[in-house]
């Protein structure tokens, strides 16, 4: 049986990565936009990749899930790579909330249940996450532990409270760190590690979309400059 490595984004993190740890093993690479999914699958393949392409949309249990079966029926998933997300150039407050926070819950929980004894996955995350203020305990705990179909409920979530894509962003970015070190222990059971990565600033072409755009022009402080790639948007 196959050992499956399963890339959510197709962008560039999202190719880098997969080149580095799926020598030897099966990728199955997805992306919300099939055309993505298809040429880096070609780059990939004539690389000497064996690989299969999937179109998926975080922010849908139902293909979330469709994914998982996808993957499960070429063998066994011994690797998870999350890169796929919304900067706050490219979408509405409530468009990265659903994709980069509930999104990740989702993924994490959905490929939490079939992930194989010693395999690991990775969340890229966000430095931006880091630069959000102190939460309470209370809100740490509910972005970390608070099944996700009821996430998106929180108070703390709500628009009267996050009235701007950055703040949705970092809301989410904090919320994927917090996310990962709660599912480490459920992953850990099965024997298998989940990690996360919030990379600084990465000249993709979602990270220029964010020095080209309106938050181009604030000082430093006050943009995202997010280490992300525009897989999903």
């Amino acid at each position: 049986m196959s050992n499956v490595i399963v890339v959510i984004g197709a962008g560039s993190i999202g190719q880098a990565i997969a080149r580095r740890v799926s020598t030897g093993k099966r990728v199955l690479l997805a992306d919300l936009r099939r055309e993505n999914a298809a040429a880096a699958a070609e780059v990939m393949i004539n690389a000497g990749f064996e690989v299969s392409t999937a179109t998926v949309d975080v922010s849908s249990r139902d293909s979330v899930h469709a994914l998982v079966e996808a993957a499960t029926a070429l063998g066994e998933i011994t690797g998870v790579v999350h890169a796929a997300g919304v900067s706050p150039s490219q979408a509405a407050p409530a468009t990265i909330l659903a994709v980069d926070l509930y999104g990740t819950a989702v993924v994490l929980e959905e490929f939490g249940g079939v992930i194989a004894r010693g395999g690991s996955g990775v969340v890229i995350a966000s430095q931006s996450g880091h630069r959000l203020g102190a939460l309470t305990a209370e809100q740490n705990k509910a972005l970390a532990t608070t099944p996700a179909d009821k996430l998106l409920s929180l108070p703390m979530l709500q628009p009267d409270q996050v009235k701007d894509s950055l703040h949705a962003y970092q809301l989410a970015k904090r919320g994927n760190s917090l996310r990962v070190m709660a599912e480490a222990v459920r992953w850990g059971k099965r024997g298998a590690r989940i990690n996360t990565i919030s990379p600084g600033i990465v000249i993709t072409p979602l990270a220029k979309d964010e020095l080209n755009g309106p938050r181009g022009r604030l000082p430093a402080h006050d943009r995202a400059v997010p280490g992300w790639t525009r897989s999903h948007a």
